[in-house]
């Protein structure tokens, strides 16, 4: 088999990727190690900005979202017992973002590809990329069996953090940074209304706590747990009582309980490997990064690296220039940069830290206050988590 571009890995920066080429007519072919349901049932973010609802848009993907999505223009912030409302849109000149769950968003676009006849093989065991440092990539898998080619121009890696296409780059080629973070959220999803019609990131003596929705109905809490903490030591009476400790009485009082049908605990980290391209292979999404969920930038991150390797391979195919793919790793990394940041100073932010002292906790609570009175500082974290501008 030949194509011109091998997406590795169907998550929905795979997917995006792939629907943008297609509709440019750049033909490609998306080969992903587990099943189609597999991968829709992977529970991940839900709060998309504004360039990531365009890009949905161009790639045709976009309708559902805009029926169901829920359109936010602000966040509050829950500390000294009391909500501060940051108002994203009059402090960005009109910008919002819009929550609708990463897996509706992969569901999108999986009907897309599938109503436009284009390749995804699913199942696709030991893939392997070769030969990306010439002329002509191609691909190896595995399938029923039998080993498989796909030749093609060019590789991208949307397989996560935990695939191939980032252990493949040259040994001691690629310089990684990393930040883990001693703590974990432990997350439910529960079919209850909201708390609030817009998200609360509370900072509380007890830990974090985050407010969160996938709809009307449906929604999204998370506190902060040590690492060491089992989800089975976690009823959800439990989770509900603890929930609502650490928000002010306001938001407390609007919190409806019910069972959760998932519930885990996730690790934060900052990880950013450099560069994100070899040769003809490319990294994007969380192949090469990733970010604590506090900021709602991963799967925003991985539509801007999408846009970039986007842009510059339509621009080799129909301007027959380079400049695009020449650029990507530096331009994605520019902005990944600028996003890891954020995430990281609302992560130091709003969380506790075993380690702090009297002096530092104090700072912390002066940096909240400065925050939500001043505009300038308001702005500047409208600004970033709206998305700064491609």
């Amino acid at each position: 088999m030949r194509t011109q571009v091998v997406i590795i890995g169907s998550g929905p920066s795979g997917l995006l990727l792939g629907q943008l080429l297609a509709n440019s007519g750049i033909d490609n072919v998306i080969l992903e190690r587990v099943d189609r349901d597999y991968v829709l049932g992977r529970v991940r973010a839900g709060v998309l900005e504004q360039g990531m609802v365009d890009l949905l848009d161009e790639a045709g993907a976009g309708a559902r979202m805009r029926a169901e999505g829920l359109p936010h223009e602000g966040i509050s912030l829950a500390f000294d017992n009391r909500l501060h409302r940051i108002d994203l849109t009059e402090l960005t000149g009109g910008k919002r973002v819009t929550v609708y769950g990463q897996t509706e968003v992969t569901h999108d676009l999986m009907d897309k590809r599938a109503a436009d006849g284009l390749t995804n093989i699913y199942d696709a065991k030991n893939v392997m990329p070769h030969a990306f440092d010439s002329d002509a990539p191609y691909v190896t898998y595995e399938k029923d069996g039998t080993t498989h080619r796909i030749d093609c121009d060019f590789i991208a890696g949307c397989d996560g953090f935990h695939g191939v296409s980032r252990r493949s780059a040259p040994e001691g080629a690629i310089k990684t940074y990393e930040r883990a973070y001693p703590f974990g959220w432990l997350g439910i999803l529960a079919e209850v209304p909201p708390a609030d019609h817009e998200l609360i990131y509370a900072n509380h003596p007890r830990g974090f706590a985050l407010c969160s929705m996938r709809s009307t109905h449906r929604s999204r809490y998370y506190v902060q747990c040590p690492l060491d903490d089992h989800v089975e030591g976690w009823s959800d009476d439990r989770f509900w009582d603890e929930l609502r400790r650490r928000l002010p009485p306001e938001a407390a009082e609007r919190v409806v309980t019910g069972p959760s049908f998932e519930k885990s605990i996730a690790p934060l980290r900052s990880f950013v490997a450099e560069p994100m391209r070899f040769g003809r292979l490319f990294l994007v999404g969380d192949a090469a990064h990733i970010v604590p969920p506090t900021g709602a930038k991963g799967l925003n991150l991985a539509a801007s690296d999408v846009r970039y390797l986007y842009w510059g391979l339509r621009e080799f195919y129909q301007d027959k220039s380079r400049a695009g793919i020449d650029t990507y790793s530096a331009r994605a990394l520019s902005r990944v940069w600028k996003a890891v940041r954020f995430s990281w100073w609302m992560t130091t932010m709003l969380h506790r830290f075993r380690d702090t002292d009297d002096f530092g906790q104090r700072i912390q609570e002066a940096e909240l206050d400065y925050l939500v009175h001043s505009q300038a500082a308001s702005a500047a974290l409208a600004e970033n988590y709206v998305g700064l501008p491609y």
